[in-house]
């Protein structure tokens, strides 16, 4: 996989913040070299957060985020600003850009405030420097610089390239549960929702992690599994398969043959497996005028076999009894006040960088409401979900 197909949710992110007309886009143009932002003399042209993906070597691949003023005004200024404060859950590097001849303001102490209680590693970068005569000497954590004339741009990409990396780069799918020369087969149905010629990411993203391990990954269709099965020398070492096909890959996967899903396996990789299996039992609580949000990290086009919005809701309701409330919500959009909410059923976040998964389920998890995903969920409704807990200590035994 070259930078260019490294998906979002596995970069970087460096986002920039501060004040209108504070050269935020015209920073980002400059460390990118490219005008990818819109750049204004108005303030306020930046309205909504701008992303440009790229390589910044040492660090890889990364995705800078231009974000809104912090001093917009009016109500869909305090919209934007929201906007902005929402952009620090996916941010693991910050760039507070500041104005170099008005220096730091209410608004900027205010977001350096929230970046250092969130451990978000960040610099301050005092821009327009070719406007400032007089520069005073600045702390480790600033720089001068100048969009305009190119100034010490450099110099910060190179700071930015040897900040830490953020933690838990190490993380695997399922590669540090497999040995050399294993087999795991993997299932992948083909529905009038599957991507035309192509696998989707937590596919792609499995195979690739098995290959990683030196393992072998075998993939079919559902209703070609027990085929499969039979025609190996040995049993595999594990069977993953897609989460709408659970009850099917059950029934055909032999007892002693661990069993797990795609959506599982991102909830150990991109979340909190432990505290998404305890979330799906909340099911049983729910009653009429209770709302479960079915959240997901990406935006797609809508189908007619959408989990979403079609499959997971007519589960739920033949599992439960009754139709209840349902609301949905994708891509970077997750409510604030999570307090209307029965329980949260989220996708696997695998467009999602962990930083922000693991906000979303910090968040309702303060907010007292159960939170859960996809393939924890639906193996919960098909009565297998302790099975396909148990193929993780069989893996790892």
């Amino acid at each position: 996989m070259n930078m260019n197909q490294t998906p979002s949710g596995e970069r970087i992110h460096i986002g920039l913040f501060g004040k209108r007309n504070a050269g935020k886009s015209s920073l980002m143009n400059a460390i990118t070299h490219q005008n990818l932002a819109v750049v204004s003399e108005i303030s306020g042209t930046t309205t909504d957060p701008v992303n440009k993906a790229m390589e910044l070597l040492p660090l890889g691949p990364v995705v800078f985020t231009d974000t809104p003023g912090l001093d917009d005004v009016g109500e869909l200024g305090a919209l934007r600003i929201r906007k902005a404060y929402q952009a620090l859950n996916r941010t693991d590097i910050a760039l507070l850009v500041l104005d170099g001849k008005a220096g730091l303001s209410a608004e900027d102490q205010a977001i350096l405030e929230r970046i250092k209680a969130k451990a978000i590693s960040y610099l301050i970068v005092y821009n327009k420097a070719d406007t400032v005569a007089d520069r005073s000497d600045l702390p480790a954590d600033s720089i001068w610089v100048s969009a305009k004339t190119g100034e010490h741009i450099e110099e910060l990409k190179e700071r930015i390239a040897a900040m830490d990396r953020p933690p838990e780069t190490e993380r695997r799918i399922i590669g540090d549960l497999l040995h050399p020369c294993d087999t795991a087969v993997l299932v992948v149905p083909i529905d009038s929702a599957a991507p035309k010629g192509r696998l989707i990411l937590p596919q792609q993203q499995t195979i690739r992690d098995i290959l990683d391990a030196n393992a072998t990954a075998v993939i079919c269709k559902e209703t070609e599994l027990k085929k499969t099965l039979a025609n190996l020398n040995q049993p595999p070492r594990v069977v993953i398969t897609d989460s709408q096909a659970f009850a099917h890959v059950a029934a055909d996967t032999p007892d002693d043959v661990p069993l797990t899903s795609f959506s599982i396996l991102m909830a150990r990789y991109k979340g909190d497996l432990e505290t998404l299996v305890d979330g799906a039992a909340a099911l049983e609580t729910v009653q009429e005028n209770d709302t479960i949000l079915i959240s997901e990290g990406c935006t797609h086009h809508r189908q007619c076999e959408d989990i979403g919005t079609v499959k997971l809701p007519h589960w739920i309701e033949q599992h439960i009894g009754f139709k209840p409330h349902i609301e949905t919500t994708s891509g970077t959009e997750f409510p604030d006040d999570l307090s209307p909410y029965k329980m949260i059923i989220h996708c696997g976040g695998c467009t999602l960088p962990k930083r922000e998964m693991s906000y979303r389920i910090a968040c309702a998890r303060d907010a007292g409401v159960p939170i859960t995903n996809y393939g924890v969920v639906i193996a919960y409704m098909q009565g297998i979900l302790d099975r396909c807990m148990r193929a993780f200590a069989a893996l790892s035994a």
